[in-house]
């Protein structure tokens, strides 16, 4: 019998992880309530080791090899890292600088009330053995759980956006300048949680020459013909992503610094869409596997479950607690904090990457992984539904008709 070689096996864990999510997706009709990715994301769950490769030992250890997983793993570093070099480049930190009392107001409340509530589930959880990571401080810990709670995924937010025709609307952009400020704070955040005290000579180096490294960057950037510009962003990616992983950051870290300080009128805005579409349609399902592989059920799928709960509802109750005391302050028209609130509270993908660091970093546990992944997905299936209704509402209200028109132009 053909005993069949690592790159077969490799291939065959390839079709399963773009055939199983998309069958499920498509028969299912799960699009208003599931996107693809949150499908992908759930997929991944069940063909880890936790749900299928409990009922199936033979095939996951067939199809998972430890050769395959380290491949798998690689694309998945990639791609994730590009994911998040995107959206670092899409972040428009000047339109929230000119409202800033508006957008500093809102992204503030936003994301200081459900870290707050976040923290308390976490505060609460350090009682019970099995969640902290062996390397992970209490503060960490809090610190981080709390952030997870707070998370507005950027990207899925854009994608949700336009599915509900929001996007382009003054509304949706008030609301993706809101989302912009939080997603700097996360990674800031993050930072300082992954700051090792041992290591700060190196973590000081890391960030004095990145310093010196953006000003030659953002000089040479424009001189240079478009299409080389592409080139030189992927260069400047790695070697950005390779500092923050060798002063003890993460290499996630860096490659949102990569991100953030390009600007995105360096590049055509719609091969800017297609390359961040491509990334998620080709490379990022393997992220998705390969973080389902990481979940684990060994608390027992209950307490897992009841962590996951907990985190949800203070993650929603945050997000909507803290938007309408932010409505309140500003002004806004009955609806919009609910609404912008169900919208701002969106997870996947960006919070999945920032558990993976923690679990990565040892902060957490592969159990509080597992339950942050679950209250991610959950997060992320309630938005349309809830919003759905919500936007009906208010496009009928006179109020609220020209921030939900399609902007000029």
């Amino acid at each position: 019998m053909h005993a069949m070689s690592t790159t077969e096996v490799f291939l065959i864990a390839m079709a399963i992880i773009f055939f199983v999510p998309y069958v499920l997706w498509r028969l299912g009709r799960t699009d208003y309530f599931a996107p693809l990715v949150v499908v992908q994301i759930i997929t991944g769950i069940l063909l880890g080791p936790g749900v299928l490769g409990k009922a199936y030992p033979q095939y996951y250890e067939f199809v998972f090899t430890a050769d395959v997983v380290k491949t798998l793993n690689g694309l998945a570093w990639w791609a994730v890292m590009l994911f998040v070099m995107i959206a670092g480049i899409e972040l428009d930190l000047r339109k929230a600088w000119e409202k800033r009392r508006e957008s500093g107001i809102t992204a503030g409340l936003a994301l200081s009330v459900p870290m707050a509530l976040g923290a308390v589930v976490a505060v609460a959880m350090l009682g019970f053995p099995g969640w902290i990571g062996d390397k992970g401080l209490p503060w960490q810990f809090v610190v981080g759980v709390g952030m997870a709670c707070a998370v507005t995924a950027l990207p899925i937010l854009i994608l949700l956006m336009e599915k509900l025709e929001l996007l382009r609307t003054p509304m949706g952009q008030r609301i993706l300048r809101y989302a912009s400020l939080d997603d700097v704070a996360i990674w800031g955040v993050l930072a300082l949680v992954l700051m090792d005290w041992q290591r700060i000579g190196r973590q000081g180096l890391f960030l004095v020459a990145f310093g010196i490294a953006c000003v030659l960057f953002r000089r040479l950037m424009p001189k240079l013909p478009e299409r080389d510009r592409w080139f030189v962003a992927l260069v400047w990616l790695a070697v950005c992503a390779l500092g923050a992983d060798w002063c003890g950051l993460h290499f996630m870290v860096g490659a949102f610094l990569a991100g953030v300080v390009m600007d995105a009128h360096w590049f055509d805005q719609e091969k800017l869409d297609g390359l961040r579409h491509n990334v998620l349609l080709v490379m990022m399902p393997v992220f998705f596997l390969s973080t389902g592989l990481k979940t684990a059920w060994s608390m027992g799928g209950a307490a897992v479950f009841l962590a996951a709960a907990a985190l949800l509802v203070a993650s929603v109750a945050g997000k909507l607690l803290g938007v309408r005391l932010a409505g309140r302050i500003l002004g806004w028209a009955p609806g919009e904090a609910s609404m912008i609130g169900w919208l701002l509270q969106t997870k996947a993908l960006i919070m999945i990457i920032f558990a993976n660091v923690l679990l990565d970093k040892a902060i957490i546990t592969s159990a509080m992984f597992t339950a942050l992944l679950l209250m991610a997905i959950g997060s992320t299936m309630l938005t349309v539904p809830v919003v759905a209704p919500k936007l009906r509402r208010l496009a009928r209200a006179p109020g609220t008709r020209e921030e939900l028109a399609p902007a000029a132009g």
